[in-house]
């Protein structure tokens, strides 16, 4: 799968407002869901039940859940292996667990990611300095099974 596709998939999301725990394009997601909407969007179904979860995740516990869930079903990258259309996973806090993701849409210069964004919707933003130091984790799509 390119990443061409991927991210035409994301940014279709654009303009999502952002709802907690919702993947309905047009109406509501948060960062999962927008996640979950395009994988949705790529192979037809999603990989498997998303329990239902908190605002702050799992963070009282130190429990990387996102991060667990992200490599039972996706491609484990280095960090630094940058390509349009991975996911990328963001640790917020020093200390806290990783609960925010994106998909990056431009690479280089003027790199960006696609994400659901709380007080903003779903948008594509400059993956600037700041949010460069948050990457935690990279994934990239398994292909599609073919016949």
């Amino acid at each position: 799968m390119t990443g061409d596709v991927i991210v035409a998939e994301a940014r279709r999301w654009i303009g999502t407002p952002y709802v907690h725990q919702a993947s309905l394009r047009g109406a509501g997601a948060d960062c999962l869901g927008l996640l979950r909407g395009v994988w949705r969007g790529l192979y037809g179904a999603e990989p498997g039940d998303v329990p239902a979860y908190t605002p702050d995740w799992s963070e009282p516990q130190g429990d990387e859940a996102l991060w667990r869930g992200l490599s039972a079903v996706m491609v484990s990258k280095p960090v630094d292996d940058d390509a349009r259309g991975d996911v990328i996973l963001f640790r917020m806090r020093d200390r806290g667990v990783a609960k925010h993701l994106g998909l990056q849409a431009r690479v280089g210069e003027f790199a960006s990611f696609v994400h659901a964004y709380s007080g903003h919707g779903v948008l594509e933003t400059s993956l600037s300095a700041p949010w460069q130091r948050r990457i935690v984790a990279r994934f990239g799509f398994p292909a599609l099974q073919e016949g």
